[in-house]
């Protein structure tokens, strides 16, 4: 060994100073361990690098990147360790610090062509690292004076945004495969999102404001709405007193007719309350996810995180709750005084108007009049007709969405769900139709009892050229209105809402039915002589 280092030492001008340099920490060899694939290192700083591959369960040589899948046991160079602390006697030294060469956490100059030394600057221009052996010329040349040189980056690539393909590109691709294409600075593009992000917190703050607006009208209304049930249930309290022997099973009638009536439209409130706020809450997160998002540094990582953002969907409620200015259960008292007046009257014609008073209380705009054919087609469904109801003679087509009365018998199978006696088909679905009946319609034989219209488990409108004309129990009411071949049906089957409309550049309300609907409702087709009708899809 001594021999070994006296030579070593005769000819210490040929020896390179970064052979007895560690290639992670730049500095003489401490404690150098040699790895499997020849390179040596300090033991800590191989430790180190190892320590941050352990997830991964691969391990590398940090020079020249061999990997070994299971972590090498280290043993210390003697040799070496005692060659490089009789080397350090000489006056060997690690080398400069400008001199010297990129680790793994580094970022190394694109200019050097053997092993690559530390960037001390990086050109927006050149989009290109330099050490300060190559960063010399940025300073001697002319032609250089207006490149921008910054702190050493990795993210030179990043720079420049291709507004085209939305993403972030390089000077290179902005000449080739980006060029003509729409390109700016990537603090241009920040600046331009961040308008379009300010723009959208403003409408976000906007409908807050308008949504808080909105549940304080709600909860007054609540509020009347519960205030004027007390009254009406107060008055006909004292109203049926007088009554007691003949009116006492009406007074229990009608104050469960209000209170249920009062649980529907309170419940109805509250739900749209609760919708409000959980859209309240989902704004101001949302808010406050581009307020962070507004407050990002660094323009790349924005870019990056914006068109993550999904874009703020439109509501689905009103801008603002409008309640029908209603007297709610006032009249109810008043009919009930009428009630007294007329015993006999109430008896035999009067109960059906105490019904209706009550039933007519609605304070939002969610009733067909006042809804736009937009609010329609939010409740709009896809559905079909059923084979196993259609009578025999009926064609079904287009995916069971269009019927035909052919006049000639069609191959069904035999079903206990079939009209026989009426030209009549029911969809499988419990929705609307142009007219609409029970599951349990009667389905066997001509008998009132199976016709739409003709009993009291179905609705019907009936359709020509020339008028309309609606059924129901074997009653018939004749509707005015513009003819169309189009006919739209409203159902609200918790409100007991039946509503039927001319469909054509407007929608014009025919005819509409208040009761209370006891099972699920099915669409149904009446088909006359040599006609057809046809399931329409709504755009």
């Amino acid at each position: 060994v001594s021999e070994s280092l006296s030579s070593l030492m005769n000819t210490g001008e040929m020896l390179d100073r970064e052979t007895f340099s560690c290639s992670i920490c730049l500095d003489l060899l401490k404690d150098p361990m040699t790895v499997p694939c020849g390179h040596s290192y300090c033991m800590n700083c191989i430790k180190t690098h190892w320590d941050k591959e352990e997830e991964k369960k691969i391990y590398s040589c940090p020079q020249c990147r061999q990997t070994f899948p299971v972590r090498p046991v280290l043993v210390k160079s003697t040799m070496l360790a005692v060659l490089v602390e009789e080397l350090k006697k000489t006056g060997l030294q690690a080398a400069p610090a400008d001199h010297c060469y990129a680790g793994p956490e580094d970022v190394a100059c694109d200019v050097c062509t053997e092993r690559k030394l530390k960037a001390c600057k990086s050109c927006l221009q050149c989009l290109i690292s330099y050490c300060k052996k190559h960063l010399q010329l940025h300073y001697d040349s002319p032609a250089f004076e207006k490149h921008k040189l910054v702190e050493p980056s990795k993210k030179l690539q990043e720079n420049m945004f291709c507004r085209t393909d939305q993403q972030s590109i390089c000077y290179l691709c902005s000449v080739d495969e980006h060029k003509d294409h729409d390109i700016v600075s990537a603090a241009a593009e920040r600046t331009e999102k961040q308008r379009e992000l300010e723009v959208s917190r403003q409408n976000i703050q906007q409908r807050i404001q308008d949504r808080e607006k909105d549940v304080k009208l709600l909860q007054q209304e609540v509020e009347d709405i519960n205030g004027s049930a007390d009254k009406a249930v107060e008055g006909s309290e004292k109203i049926f007193t007088e009554m007691i022997r003949l009116m006492e099973k009406r007074r229990s009638d009608v104050k469960q007719q209000v209170r249920s009536q009062q649980q529907t439209e309170v419940s109805r409130v509250r739900e749209l309350q609760e919708k409000l706020e959980q859209e309240i809450t989902e704004l101001k997160r949302r808010d406050a996810e581009l307020e962070k998002l507004s407050h990002t540094q660094d323009h790349n990582q924005f870019l990056h995180d914006y068109p993550s953002l999904s874009p703020l969907c439109e509501s689905t409620h009103s801008s603002s709750i409008n309640i029908r200015p209603l007297r709610y259960f006032e009249d109810v008292t008043a009919a009930v005084s009428e009630v007294r007046d007329k015993l006999e009257d109430v008896l035999r014609e009067k109960w059906t108007n105490i019904s209706q008073r009550v039933t007519e209380v609605d304070v939002l705009l969610s009733q067909p009049e006042n809804m736009t054919r937009a609010d329609f087609l939010q409740y709009s469904c896809d559905i079909t007709l059923d084979p196993n109801t259609a009578r025999t003679e009926l064609l079904l087509s287009d995916g069971n969405r269009k019927v035909t009365r052919t006049g000639q018998q069609q191959s069904y199978s035999s079903h206990p769900d079939r009209f026989t006696g009426w030209c009549q088909v029911l969809s499988p679905e419990s929705l609307t139709g142009r007219s609409v009946a029970y599951k349990n319609i009667s389905r066997t034989g001509s008998g009132n009892e199976c016709r739409f219209g003709f009993n009291d488990k179905s609705w019907m409108l009936h359709c020509d050229n020339n008028s309309y004309i609606f059924w129901y129990n074997t009653v018939s009411t004749p509707v005015s209105g513009p003819q169309s071949s189009r006919v739209g049906v409203f159902l609200d089957h918790r409100a007991g809402i039946l509503s039927f409309y001319s469909i054509s550049e407007t929608m014009t309300l025919l005819h509409r039915v208040q009761t209370t609907f006891t099972q699920p409702l099915h669409a149904g087709l009446y088909i006359y002589s040599g006609s057809s009708a046809e399931l329409c899809k709504l755009k």
